[in-house]
């Protein structure tokens, strides 16, 4: 686990040389078809040398959940340990590492009236006064949220106006749905200035490979729309802003290298409330080695491989 930026891919195909693993993507975005360039998908040369499941699961238009996630990751779980090899999960969405562990809450159906209504005051106030409410009612929540995140926002609250409990709560009764033995390793680097940089570098990268046209061609999508679930991820969002003339290019790419830091942000507070996590510095010289020294040690003391529901 790691937030964006701390070399995820680059150790977990390190491991994949040396034992029995096989890759699962661990990424909300990933599972997007057409979705390559910004969500730093690997390439297809270096897939059909190291296969990650959970790649390429739905269309861009189409909805995936920590839910759906979850159910997936058993699955493949399942398949990879049956052939006698273990699963490798590896990537940065926080809320499906936490949703397969330690199971999901059974949370109350969306209330499309209730919904709207939310709708209708974030438009007259905006979405910081809704997060100032939700704070009142759900401080753990909202202190894991940004004051514009629309969308977690509006559940969030939701929730305690539907149920009379806060999701914080609903979340502390939950079982896993699968058991397994669970190595957790967190990427976390030491100079939090240093993974800045290096996600200002990636995304011009990623600009430079042609990230502005793969958005382009996924707005030209019939299907498609700004609203759709997968132009709420980082980068998509705002360079889809521009395209539709809100946004200059300049002011498109600072916002989204701002954005991808608030990202990392969160990951990293996360990680840093995770139990029995091996915490790694990823720019250290010596990452590799200490990562494999955990593995080893792990594998050595007799893990349990296969899983059971």
């Amino acid at each position: 686990m790691g937030p964006t930026a701390s070399g995820k891919t680059a150790q977990a195909i390190m491991l994949s040389r040396r034992y029995p693993f096989e890759i699962v993507s661990v990424d909300s975005a990933q599972v997007y078809r057409g979705m390559n360039i910004g969500t730093a998908k690997p390439s297809d040369d270096l897939l059909q040398r190291f296969p990650h499941r959970l790649l390429d699961l739905r269309d861009p238009w189409e909805s995936y959940s920590a839910g759906a996630f979850v159910e997936d990751a058993i699955k493949v779980m399942h398949e990879i340990t049956e052939a006698g090899r273990i699963p490798l999960l590896a990537g940065g969405t926080m809320l499906y590492f936490q949703a397969l562990q330690r199971g999901l809450a059974e949370l109350p159906q969306a209330d499309a009236g209730l919904r709207r209504q939310l709708d209708e005051r974030a438009a007259r106030e905006g979405w910081p006064a809704l997060h100032s409410q939700l704070a009142e009612l759900d401080p753990v929540a909202a202190a894991r949220l940004q004051p514009a995140d629309a969308q977690r926002i509006q559940r969030a609250l939701e929730v305690c106006l539907r149920t009379g409990q806060t999701l914080t709560e609903l979340q502390q009764v939950t079982e896993p749905k699968v058991q397994a033995d669970y190595l957790n390793i967190g990427l976390i680097p030491a100079d939090r200035q240093q993974l800045h940089e290096s996600i200002r570098v990636r995304f011009e990268q990623m600009m430079a490979a042609g990230f502005l046209g793969e958005v382009d061609a996924l707005l030209e999508r019939p299907e498609m729309s700004a609203s759709a679930p997968a132009m709420r991820s980082v980068g998509y969002r705002q360079l889809g802003m521009h395209l539709t003339g809100e946004l200059s290019l300049e002011e498109a790419v600072e916002q989204a290298v701002v954005a991808t830091r608030r990202l990392a942000k969160r990951q990293l507070t996360w990680l840093r409330g995770w139990p029995d996590l091996h915490a790694v510095d990823s720019i250290s010289a010596g990452c590799g080695a200490e990562i494999d020294k955990i593995v080893a040690t792990w594998l050595e003391g007799g893990a349990s491989l296969p899983i059971s529901r």
